[in-house]
C-alpha cells in the first residue's frame, strides 16, 4: 500500500513552477491570492498539515507554535532568513526548521552595489527630474555626485552575501574593511583584500560606505544605534539590504535630515511597511520595497531547496537544510 502524501500548507503565492512541483509531489495546499495569512489562518493551517512552509511575512512565535498540536512536524521555510520562526520552541516541540541558504547570495551582493551606486551617484533625484519634466540639459555643476573608486566600504557581516558585495566593491576599486563575529581565515582575508575590525566603533567611523550585511538576532537588534550612527562620517552612506531591525530606523532618520549622515540606501525596514513617513521625504535616500533577492532565478531555486528539504524529511532523513538554535 502506497504511502499517503504529506500534507503541505505554501503560505504565499510562488513561482508557478514551484507551485506545479508541490502539486506533484505532496498534497499541498496553495495561496490563490499574494497575500499574507491572517494569524487565525497561520494558526488552522498549522493544526492540519504536517509541513508548514511560510515566507519572511509570517511570524510563527512560540504562542503560534504550541497550538499546532501533533500533527506539525516540519516548518520548511521560503527563505534563508528564520528569524520570524521561534527555532528553539520548534525545537522543544519535535518540529523541525529548515531554510533555504545560499540561493540568494549574488543577487542580494548585486542589490547592494546597485545602492551603493544610486545613492553616491544621486541616482534617484535625477530620475525625480527626469519624472518631473524638469530638465533644462547637462550642466557642468549638476546633480554632482561621488566616485566610489579608492572609497572605503566598511562590511558589517562577512557571510557569504558580505563576502561576495566585497568581491563586486574589489572590482569597483573600494578599499575592503569588514567587522564580523569571527574573523576569518586568513586567506579569505587576502583573497578579499580585506582588513579586519575587532571595534565595530572604529571601523564605522572611519569608513566612507558602511553596508548592513548581519542577520537579525537579540545581539543584532539596533547594533547601527544612535550612538554608533553619530560615529559615521557626514560625507558618508549606509546601505542595508539585511535586515531592518539592526539600524535604529528613527536615529537614521534624524541624522539624515540634519546632514549628519549624507545617504542611505535601504531595502528593508525596521517595522516593515510601516516606514517612517520623514525618511521617505528626504532626497538623499533610496528606498527599495525588500528587491534584495527579487530575481525570478533566485526565487525559484529557493522553491527546488524547499522541495528538497521536504522530499529528504519525508523519506526519512534529515533535511539538507536544517536550522538548529546554536545556528543563530
Amino acid at each position: 500500500m502506497p504511502k499517503p502524501r504529506l500534507s503541505v500548507v505554501v503560505t504565499r503565492r510562488l513561482p508557478d513552477v514551484v507551485e506545479t512541483r508541490l502539486s506533484e509531489l505532496f498534497d499541498v495546499r496553495l495561496r490563490e491570492d499574494d497575500t499574507p495569512m491572517t494569524r487565525a489562518q497561520l494558526a488552522e493551517a498549522m493544526k492540519t498539515c504536517d509541513v508548514l512552509v511560510p515566507t519572511v511575512t509570517d511570524h510563527i512565535d512560540n504562542t503560534l507554535i504550541g497550538q499546532a498540536g501533533d500533527r506539525l512536524k516540519l516548518i520548511a521555510n521560503y527563505g534563508a532568513g528564520v528569524d520570524h520562526i521561534d527555532i528553539a520552541t520548534a525545537r522543544q516541540r519535535g518540529v523541525l526548521v529548515s531554510n533555504t541558504p545560499g540561493v540568494l547570495t549574488d543577487d542580494t551582493a548585486d542589490m547592494t552595489m546597485a545602492l551603493i551606486l544610486a545613492v553616491t551617484r544621486r541616482m534617484s533625484e535625477g530620475m525625480a527630474v527626469m519624472q518631473a519634466g524638469n530638465w533644462q540639459g547637462w550642466a557642468p555643476t549638476a546633480l554632482l555626485g561621488g566616485r566610489i573608486s579608492g572609497r572605503r566600504l566598511g562590511i558589517l557581516g562577512m557571510g557569504r552575501i558580505g563576502q561576495a558585495v566585497a568581491r563586486r566593491a574589489a572590482a569597483f576599486g573600494m578599499q575592503i574593511h569588514y567587522h564580523n563575529r569571527r574573523r576569518l581565515r586568513s586567506e579569505t582575508e587576502d583573497a578579499l583584500q580585506a582588513t579586519y575590525w575587532e571595534s565595530l566603533d572604529q571601523m564605522v567611523a572611519r569608513m566612507d560606505v558602511l553596508s548592513i550585511n548581519c542577520p537579525h538576532t537579540p545581539s543584532t537588534f539596533h547594533l547601527m544605534n544612535a550612538r554608533r550612527l553619530k560615529l559615521m562620517k557626514p560625507g558618508a552612506v549606509i546601505v542595508n539590504t539585511s535586515r531592518g531591525e539592526v539600524i535604529d530606523e528613527n536615529a537614521l532618520t534624524r541624522m539624515l535630515r540634519a546632514g549628519e549622515i549624507k545617504g542611505a540606501g535601504l531595502d528593508v525596514y525596521e517595522h516593515g511597511t510601516a516606514i517612517n513617513p520623514r525618511l521617505r521625504e528626504l532626497d538623499n535616500v533610496v528606498l527599495l520595497p525588500h528587491m534584495g533577492s527579487a530575481t525570478l532565478e533566485g526565487r525559484i531555486e529557493m522553491g527546488e531547496k524547499v522541495i528538497i528539504n521536504i522530499k529528504t524529511f519525508d523519506d526519512g532523513h534529515r533535511p539538507p537544510d536544517q536550522v538548529v538554535p546554536s545556528m543563530l
